[in-house]
């Protein structure tokens, strides 16, 4: 079986990891110093709520418009282009004082342009890693991206307090900046899935729809977006349901830290420790759990009992690793980034609009019914998965050949017609284990990982 430390051997994989958490904990420092500013400037709690969330729903838009940008322009510039844009953000928020209209549509105008270059990076990450290293490695990046998240929220306030608000935003523009030189430097100028043609608009939403009439592939973003969205919209009840509960004070924040504390969880335990077909056994079961202990909170359920709750759903996103190998496999060759930066930008809109709609359903029930409302929301979804996702078939035992034949490819390759540094693609310079050789190859190999993992993706 693959293990975390094989995953994070291959350099170009480590790169890609290492630069994106970075840039998490720079966003998110910026979202919070920036949702601080505006506050104490205006004294508004709607005005600050606005700058926390307006980096997610711009990004549909960009998803929408602009996607097909993601395989059609060399992926070194994409991403470059897109820390340095982080950068020069945050750097003008911290340097020039602008009103506070100005600043907010100058993060939602760098939100537009966000999945196009989240897309570059997932596509280069599916074709570095093949197999089962794959699934390990968006396993990883799950994990490192709530920790960063986490690190980049709570840490806002220590930096700001000891910083000031332009300090702790010119760190954050740090950050991106040294991820746009590590990535300008040491990431190989790999070449575009496919030449542009005609305009970007119109092959971005003849690619958008091109993807969703594929009914596997519509099948596994909504598999992927509906849970998540669901459980969101009862996670941003939390804090209303704790006021009406009469809970400790700070019990909010105890209940607020379950939910990310059982993703980490749930997705090492899962990445690491189950077979790749055991994953995705486990989809169905580990997306019910996402829902299923939500049901608790229609009850006047003690606070340990709500944590146990919020604990058991943060373990159930694991199940979204199941569902990564089947998806990546489903995508056409040459339209994976786009696809990457259509599930990033959809799981953020969704996101946006769970505890939207799960709070006017509050407005109505109280907190308690609508957040046992949202995981009904999560368990019906995952009945729904059961109907049609299956485990791919493991891949059938290869024979053994001639004595003459082995003896042949053992001095002369592998007798397949490639080299024994797994050739291709020019790459050969990166472990033939847990990577796919050549851009656009990212498919070879994944049904049955033959190239040498013995195992699966997300």
């Amino acid at each position: 079986m693959t293990t975390y430390r094989e995953v994070l051997g291959d350099p170009r994989f480590r790169l890609l990891f290492t630069t994106r958490t970075l840039g998490i904990v720079g966003d998110s420092l910026r979202i919070t110093t920036l949702a601080v500013l505006i506050y104490a400037g205006t004294g508004s709690a709607l005005l600050s709520a606005v700058a926390f969330g307006i980096g997610f729903l711009p990004q549909l838009l960009g998803s929408m418009l602009l996607g097909s940008l993601t395989d059609s322009l060399r992926p070194r510039l994409l991403i470059t282009a897109g820390y340095l844009l982080d950068a020069t953000a945050a750097a003008l928020l911290a340097l020039v004082r602008m009103p506070v209209a100005a600043s907010l549509l100058l993060v939602g105008a760098v939100a537009v342009l966000t999945p196009v270059f989240n897309g570059a990076s997932g596509r280069l990450v599916a074709e570095t890693l093949q197999g089962d290293a794959y699934v390990l490695g968006r396993s990883l990046t799950n994990v490192a991206s709530s920790g960063a998240q986490l690190l980049g929220l709570a840490g806002g306030g220590v930096t700001v307090a000891l910083l000031g608000p332009p300090g702790a935003l010119l760190v954050a523009a740090g950050l991106h900046l040294a991820n746009a030189l590590a990535i300008r430097l040491r990431l190989p100028d790999l070449p575009p899935l496919r030449r542009a043609t005609g305009s970007v608009l119109r092959q971005s939403l003849r690619g958008n729809g091109d993807l969703l009439r594929r009914t596997p592939v519509r099948r596994l973003l909504l598999a992927q977006w509906l849970p998540s969205a669901a459980v969101t919209g009862a996670e941003s009840l939390v804090i209303a349901y704790a006021g009406a509960r009469g809970f400790p004070a700070g019990g909010y924040g105890f209940l607020l830290a379950c939910l990310p504390v059982g993703m980490l969880v749930g997705d090492l335990l899962v990445g690491r420790f189950a077979a790749p077909a055991t994953r995705e056994r486990l989809v169905a079961p580990l997306a019910a759990l996402m829902g299923l202990p939500l049901l608790v909170f229609a009850l006047p359920a003690p606070l340990p009992l709500c944590a146990a709750a919020l604990l058991a759903a943060g373990f159930g996103f694991a199940y979204a690793l199941g569902l990564q190998r089947p998806f990546l496999d489903a995508l056409p060759a040459d339209a994976q980034g786009q696809a990457f930066t259509l599930l990033g930008s959809g799981n953020m809109t969704l996101q946006g609009v769970g505890p939207a709609l799960f709070g006017t359903a509050a407005t109505l029930t109280g907190t308690g019914p609508a957040m046992a409302a949202a995981g009904t929301a999560a368990a019906l979804t995952a009945l729904w998965i059961a109907t049609w996702h299956r485990p791919t078939p493991a891949p059938a035992p290869a024979l053994a050949e001639p004595a003459e034949t082995a003896g042949t490819t053992e001095t002369g390759g592998n007798g397949d017609g490639r080299d024994n540094g797994g050739g291709g693609g020019g790459l050969s310079g990166y472990s033939s284990d847990v990577r796919v050789s050549g851009s656009g190859s990212s498919r070879t190999g994944m049904q049955g990982d033959s190239s040498g993992s013995g195992c699966s993706v997300t």
